[in-house]
């Protein structure tokens, strides 16, 4: 199956060691070091190689050769939006410029002031959508529902940098409670974020197409966004240039209480996403159920 262990790419030595980088040399310097670090995981990270040579060769139709030289390229891109996560929060805002795409929708969206839900996914670099959306509104507030590992590993990057978030977590939980979280925040009128694309084992899952294979997808979600009568947006951060970051907004257009034809909208803006920013696809395991096939 296609779920995530939980682990993602570094270690916490890692990340102690690009942030004294940052501190002290300097984003730019960061990124000549993480060159070397990008080549390590292609040639030693067989699952992350694996993983990223299926989605360039099977899913977007390039040569085993250029699909090659793309996971080394996907690999850096994805230790710039880490580096960039971490400058930012180190209060290096200001050595980055970003724009909007579909900002009125996000006007719309806390002007109704009844909440609304934000479905990302773990492409570019949403971690910092934060920032973003207080240039929109300073008094808007994001919830993050996650799982209890996910919240404790973000506590703790947070916690090794003594920089407070804005960002509340609202943790999953299998006796549901969770979703009384949710509507006491909408009710507030809070922002309520899910990531759709990785889920653990023993989670309800659904399926859907994306980029022309069948993939499975967590169900709560979209289960939830098709069933409460909020509005719902699909939001990604993409990385555009060494220092420009890009947010797009699309609200979602789907059936009520049908949360299949949610996922359906969802898996389409993904896939238009990536076509756009085909390098910042940051799922390294199995996505696609290829083992099982």
């Amino acid at each position: 199956m296609a779920k995530w262990t939980g682990k993602s790419k570094g270690t916490p030595l890692g990340y102690q060691i690009f942030i004294f980088f940052i501190k002290n040399i300097g984003v730019r310097f960061s990124y000549f070091i993480l060159s070397f670090v990008a080549l390590y995981y292609l040639l030693f990270s067989k699952e992350g190689r694996s993983s990223g040579m299926l989605y360039f060769h099977k899913r977007l139709g390039y040569s085993k050769f250029k699909s090659f030289i793309k996971v080394y390229k996907n690999n850096f891109v994805f230790g710039q939006t880490i580096i960039d996560k971490y400058a930012i929060r180190l209060g290096l805002r200001n050595q980055f410029t970003y724009e909007f795409d579909g900002i009125e929708i996000l006007h719309q969206l806390l002007k109704e002031q009844k909440g609304g839900i934000l479905i990302s996914a773990h492409v570019g670099n949403f971690e910092i959508a934060e920032f973003f959306l207080g240039e929109i509104d300073e008094f808007s507030q994001i919830n993050l529902v996650t799982t209890d590992n996910e919240h404790k590993a973000i506590k703790k990057q947070l916690e090794t940098l003594a920089i407070k978030s804005s960002i509340k977590f609202i943790i999953v939980k299998d006796d549901m409670s969770h979703i009384f979280d949710i509507n006491t925040a909408l009710g507030n009128n809070e922002l309520i974020c899910f990531t759709g694309d990785r889920y653990f084992e023993g989670t309800k899952t659904l399926t859907a197409d994306l980029l022309g294979a069948p993939a499975d997808f967590p169900a709560g979600p979209f289960l939830i966004g098709s069933r409460l009568k909020v509005p719902v947006v699909f939001v990604y951060v993409m990385k555009e240039t060494t220092k420009h970051y890009h947010l797009y907004a699309r609200k979602a257009m789907f059936k009520n209480r049908d949360a299949n034809d949610l996922l359906n909208q969802y898996t389409e803006s993904v896939s238009w996403i990536l076509k756009k920013y085909p390098y910042q696809w940051f799922n390294y395991f199995d996505f696609w159920n290829e083992k099982d096939k």
